[in-house]
């Protein structure tokens, strides 16, 4: 299939992550659209295979090349949790719940990981961008959704909530792994 003929739909209904990934996608100058689609989600700890299975089920579904992300976060203290399950745990015990865990923890080092799956049915890539951080003691800023109020990257003082949107948009997790994704897909096609 020559996807260059064909639209790339970007499977997301999330606003945050459109108007993260928007910008990038218009500097690589490819073209997307979003769908309706759900996002079929796979049980694993590792998000760069929940993506690549997703990603052929978009496929199989839509008919269309297809890229998506799965993100999670690792906090080493906590033996990784949440992982891959890190919207999950967001929805039941939150960022409180997590601050909670970390009561009198020392080491509160974490990374987030962001897996991108696509599929046009006859390729199947992923690609992956990591952001290095840690977990502060409380959480503060109002920019971004998420973790970004609990989690301060690497090479900062400030959570992601507290950095503007160009700053944070500049070194996420997201952004490395999309740029990955955009740099082969732009090659290729």
């Amino acid at each position: 299939m020559d996807a260059s003929k064909t639209k790339l739909i970007l499977v997301t209904q999330n606003e945050h992550k459109l108007r993260e990934l928007k910008p990038l996608f218009e500097e690589y100058e490819v073209l997307f659209e979003t769908t309706s689609l759900e996002k079929f989600e796979i049980r694993s700890n590792e998000v760069e295979r929940v993506a690549l299975e997703a990603a052929k089920i978009a496929y199989f579904e839509a008919k269309q090349p297809v890229v998506l992300d799965d993100t999670g976060l690792y906090i080493d203290a906590l033996d990784g949790f949440p992982r891959s399950y890190a919207a999950f745990v967001l929805k039941t015990i939150g960022k409180q719940g997590i601050l909670k865990l970390m009561q009198g923890v020392q080491d509160r080092s974490a990374r987030f990981v962001t897996g991108v799956g696509f599929s046009d049915g006859e390729t199947l890539a992923t690609f992956k961008g990591v952001m290095k951080g840690s977990i502060a003691e409380k959480e503060a800023g109002e920019e971004g959704f998420g973790y970004d109020p609990i989690f301060i990257p690497d090479g900062e003082s400030r959570t992601y909530a507290q950095l503007s949107f160009p700053e944070k948009v500049s070194i996420s997790h997201r952004t490395k792994g999309f740029r990955a994704f955009l740099d082969w897909y732009t090659a290729e096609y």
